[in-house]
């Protein structure tokens, strides 16, 4: 069953045909009561008019032997008095239930005199007057509605369900009394029973209509998924990331999905590339002190009186700042956040400026939050850059502005081309002036500056500094503001 609906198109397919079964049997059973409703009714007017009919001849002192109403076909009629006992029925009539009288031969017709004196009776009562329901009808009145029920009658040996009404008649001469008609049901049942017919016949059809085009319609609007998983499949077996998958020219959230797997697929492989050219100009960086060392261990094992020691130890801390950059650009890439502590970047800068030559200070008392070893970091790679290009003097300079922190870092030097400014952020990027190994470093120092700014929500630019060379300025949120999301 999991494997049946495993599948959006099952799944959706079911929950419509559901939702629809739902509504069509709630649908269905409403119509059904409201047309047995309707035809009972109908059924009820119907035999009202019939007792109806009859009261009003009982009112005109029409005797009982030539009311009209008994000879209706398909029309039972019981005519009773207060006692309950029955004075009059239909010819046809057999036999009946539902009424409260089940009687359907009349009382035997009693002699004259018993006529008098029930009618000297009357006039009595007349003359005290009546009392309880004898009061609400004068003689000869028919009372307003009728009271109904449901019940059978057999007339001519046919049985049927009909719907009695029951009125009630005050009559000049006999009293009160209550005749019940009755309607035949037949037409409800029939009709009824048709209703259902239809509807046990139509609602399957109906039900797999409704399955076939919501599979199909779902079929339809999930194909663009499916093409979007197939090359997918075929990405990842293929490992070629320049590969797109196909975007649907419209603009739902399949189209949305698509170009969001695509803009994935762009950055994934902008972050292979990076991390391939990075592999290969790390492991470039690396050959050359190693090939520099070993030659020299090789030199020495031959020949010890030739043992460059100065040169063995400039190659070996070449290759432990180099393997340290890589650890803490390998960080960094990993995500490693800083430590939320304060930092007064003015102290930091002149830890980091003391005993270099040419640097000067003019600093303010200005804090940041994060990691003091990661920014004083960036404010040594700075200085080292500075170092390297400037001609006699380098300013360092750390102020507040609005809700930032900004320390610059300008030199007397030949500047950077504004062309440059960004590329010398770049990861084993030396411009053409600073190509030697032994001047110019790995290219990984403002790679690193840059990354470490990044990393607690500031920017690292270059420019030109007022003297003409070149000034770095790096801009950090001050202690206790809303650092955001980090920027680019």
């Amino acid at each position: 069953m999991s494997r049946l609906f495993g599948s959006v198109r099952s799944r959706a397919t079911l929950g419509a045909t559901l939702v629809v079964a739902v509504a069509l049997v709630a649908a269905g059973a409403a119509v059904l009561l409201s047309l047995r409703a309707n035809l009972t009714g109908e059924a009820g007017t119907r035999a009202e008019r019939s007792a109806q009919a009859v009261a009003s001849e009982l009112a005109a002192r029409i005797p009982l032997d030539k009311l009209s109403g008994l000879d209706a076909e398909d029309v039972p009629v019981q005519i009773v008095d207060a006692d309950g006992v029955l004075l009059a029925a239909s010819e046809d009539l057999e036999r009946i239930s539902g009424t409260g009288t089940a009687e359907v031969t009349p009382a035997p017709t009693r002699s004259g005199a018993d006529d008098d004196r029930d009618r000297e009776d009357d006039d009595r009562d007349d003359d005290s007057g009546r009392s309880g329901d004898d009061e609400s009808l004068e003689p000869g009145e028919i009372a307003q509605g009728a009271s109904y029920t449901n019940g059978t009658a057999t007339i001519d040996g046919d049985t049927e369900d009909y719907r009695f009404a029951a009125v009630e008649v005050e009559t000049p001469d006999r009293g009160r009394l209550t005749v019940h008609a009755g309607s035949p049901l037949a037409a409800e049942h029939s009709a009824v029973g048709t209703a259902l017919t239809a509807m046990l016949i139509g609602f399957p059809l109906l039900l797999g209509v409704v399955a076939g085009v919501t599979w199909l319609v779902t079929g339809r609007a999930l194909r663009p998924v499916e093409g979007i998983r197939r090359e997918m499949a075929a990405i990842t077996a293929s490992e070629d990331l320049r590969r797109r998958v196909p975007e649907p020219a419209t603009h739902d959230e399949i189209a949305r999905l698509a170009r969001t797997t695509n803009a994935t697929l762009a950055a994934l492989e902008a972050s292979v590339e990076r991390q391939r050219s990075f592999v290969a100009d790390a492991s470039h960086e690396l050959r050359s002190p190693i090939a520099s060392l070993r030659t020299q261990l090789e030199v020495a094992a031959a020949h010890p009186e030739l043992l460059d020691l100065d040169g063995a130890v400039e190659d070996t801390v070449r290759l432990q700042n180099l393997a340290g950059d890589l650890l803490l650009l390998a960080r960094l890439d990993a995500g490693e956040r800083p430590v939320g502590t304060r930092v007064d970047l003015a102290a930091l800068a002149r830890e980091e400026a003391a005993g270099r030559e040419g640097v000067s200070v003019e600093a303010e008392p200005v804090e940041v939050s994060g990691s003091r070893g990661q920014l004083g970091r960036v404010l040594a790679n700075l200085l080292d850059n500075a170092e390297r290009h400037a001609r006699e003097r380098i300013t360092v300079t750390v102020r507040r502005e609005g809700g930032e922190a900004v320390v610059g870092v300008a030199d007397d030097g030949e500047g950077v081309a504004e062309a440059d400014r960004e590329r010398i952020f770049e990861r084993f990027v030396r411009l053409d002036a600073a190509r030697s190994r032994d001047d110019g470093g790995a290219g990984l120092g403002l790679a690193i500056a840059r990354d470490v700014a990044v990393r607690h929500g500031g920017t690292l630019t270059a420019g030109a500094a007022p003297a003409g060379g070149a000034l770095f300025e790096l801009r950090l949120p001050l202690a206790g503001a809303d650092r955001g999301a980090p920027r680019a």
